[in-house]
């Protein structure tokens, strides 16, 4: 009974262990806030010609999916919707990975230019309407390897 209680002991440990090291992974961002936590599988973006290219021509994205635009440095950003026919929310964050603006309901095709701010390292576009619906905005904290040891909710804590 002791040596299964043991076994037990151990194996939940490891289970632990690994759903701790899972918290983190370059295709996954993570998002929360006072109103919860939010995951979303992502599709890294991170050379000017991946980021050039977005998400346009696609003409879906599931539920929970997203594209991370990630930058060598924090800058000013600007992006549009060109070619892009899916709705999209625009989630900008700085380099500790705080939400410093979120853009909402983007429309498909529109070339008006949208400002993200300054300092920004990385964007999350999501479908329209899922800022709104998880109250995902300003001071929002993301958690993705891109953001490093520095960021106000890093990897390397579970």
């Amino acid at each position: 009974m002791i040596l299964r209680r043991l076994l037990l002991s151990l194996l939940f440990g490891f289970v632990s262990a690994g759903a701790g090291l899972a918290t983190c992974a370059p295709d996954r961002v993570d998002l929360r806030g006072p109103w919860g936590q939010a995951t979303y599988s992502i599709e890294v973006v991170d050379t000017p010609e991946t980021r050039a290219q977005g998400l346009m021509f696609r003409e879906t994205m599931a539920r929970r999916e997203g594209m991370l635009f990630v930058y060598e440095r924090p800058q000013s950003v600007s992006f549009w919707m060109r070619n892009t026919l899916i709705p999209l929310d625009m989630i900008f964050v700085d380099a500790r990975g705080v939400v410093q603006k979120v853009h909402r309901d983007a429309v498909p095709l529109d070339e008006t230019p949208i400002p993200g701010g300054t300092n920004i390292l990385v964007v999350l576009e999501v479908n329209a309407g899922q800022a709104e619906q998880f109250g995902i905005g300003p001071g929002t904290e993301m958690r993705h390897p891109s953001l490093g040891d520095s960021a106000a909710w890093p990897c390397s804590t579970g």
